[in-house]
């Protein structure tokens, strides 16, 4: 629709100019598009969220911004261009008299904003920044989409579609205070949340007890997480596993009937955590994963996880308790570097024996001679593996590897369900 917008009013011509400016129409089209669709994604309603999953709609907001700060920069070169061309201009001049508009040196800003989420989102960059730092700068976009929005309607658009684009900007401006601010402080406020205990369960490790009020409201299903924000005085924050956890880890999933998506993980912590708990929690409400418990059909299932890295985490118990299947039709497979990284064993070990399930440990080294998650291995421990539906989480060099076993295993690609994260 935008590049039909762009299309209709387009006006055909040689003159150099005139090609710079149907450019930076087009690219400014589009670029004030996505940053609309980057917002929305990152609105938190519930339907989106539930139907997508908040990882996905977090990996496609990532891969969008990078094309979205692309086309800002293409829209302001093309204008600045054609600009100097019309007026016959150095650039420099041109820039200088651009920014001499009130809304151009606003959208000129808003750019600038947004090229600063961009770097602090890089991954180089991010690794070394504390997430409350990259949060902060975050932040920004609102601010700059504020800036560019009057640009926007400046631009030589049909009435109706400034009419059109003014209500979308309304649309998610509302969406998004709503659902990222008037929601997480009521329900804060309404259930109350406190930690009640941070139990050890391995090395990097930890299950976060918590207790509130009128929690049967919150409808907690296997495939949840919770996103929870504490008092500054803490200087702490347990964020969801999505973001914080399983970018180190891996589960991978086997399931032997109609295709599904179960999910498989629950709360835990990445730092150090207070040496005084009960702590309450500033903000809090749930998230959903792409992947999650609602979705389950009975069927008999396998499953497995694996895990790898500096950090552990551990396969979802709720996951291999919960899902349907009859016995034997159930495998986890779990893998750590070492025995002392089997998080939660003892509570797996009871649910595989009292569902008569498979537990298998791949124990070993990342880079060693063996593999334990390489093609012929994984076959030896499902032999009708190409028959089943294979669910993959881990981070993006253990999921891509993972896959690519499973392929040359026989799974065919639309029977593997894969949840990548990194923060």
């Amino acid at each position: 629709m935008v590049a039909l917008l762009w299309a209709v009013q387009v006006r055909p011509s040689a003159r150099p100019d005139a090609l710079f400016a149907t450019a930076a129409h087009l690219t400014g089209l589009l670029a004030g598009y996505g940053v609309l669709v980057l917002l929305f994604l990152m609105a938190r309603v519930p339907a989106v969220e539930h139907g997508v999953g908040a990882d996905r709609l977090a990996r496609w907001h990532a891969l969008g911004g990078r094309h979205v700060l692309l086309l800002c920069f293409g829209h302001g070169l093309f204008a600045l261009l054609g600009y100097a061309v019309h007026e016959g201009v150095d650039v420099l001049s041109a820039a200088r008299e651009l920014l001499g508009y009130p809304a151009l040196a606003a959208a000129a800003a808003g750019t600038v904003l947004l090229a600063a989420v961009g770097v602090t989102s890089a991954r180089a960059v991010r690794r070394r920044v504390s997430h409350e730092t990259w949060r902060g700068v975050h932040l920004l976009v609102y601010l700059a989409a504020a800036l560019a929005f009057g640009h926007q309607l400046a631009g030589p658009d049909l009435a109706l579609a400034a009419w059109f684009w003014a209500l979308a900007h309304t649309v998610v401006a509302v969406l998004l205070l709503w659902y990222r601010a008037v929601v997480p402080v009521r329900q804060a406020m309404r259930h109350a949340l406190r930690v009640a205990e941070v139990r050890a369960e391995g090395p990097g490790v930890v299950s976060v007890v918590m207790y509130g009020e009128h929690l049967a409201e919150l409808r907690a299903e296997p495939g949840q997480f919770l996103r929870w924000r504490f008092s500054p005085s803490y200087r702490w924050e347990v964020p969801p596993p999505a973001a914080a956890v399983a970018h180190r880890a891996a589960v991978l999933a086997v399931h032997a009937g109609p295709r599904e998506h179960p999910a498989h993980h629950r709360q835990g912590a990445r730092r150090p955590l207070p040496p005084d708990p009960p702590a309450a929690a500033r903000h809090a409400g749930p998230g959903h994963r792409a992947v999650r418990g609602a979705d389950r059909r009975p069927a008999d299932a396998a499953q497995g996880a694996a895990d790898r890295g500096r950090g552990r985490d551990h396969a979802d118990a709720g996951l291999f308790e919960t899902l349907p299947g009859g016995p034997g039709g159930i495998t986890l497979l779990y893998r750590a570097g070492a025995e002392e990284q089997l998080v939660l064993r003892a509570e797996l070990e009871t649910i595989a024996a009292e569902r008569q399930a498979g537990l298998h440990y791949l124990l070993g080294p990342s880079g060693a001679a063996y593999d334990p998650l390489a093609p012929q291995a994984l076959a030896a421990l499902v032999p009708d593996l190409a028959e089943r539906d294979v669910y993959l989480c881990g981070p993006p060099g253990m999921s891509g590897a993972a896959q690519a076993g499973l392929l040359r295993a026989g799974v065919p690609a639309g029977r593997i369900h894969s949840e990548c994260f990194g923060f």
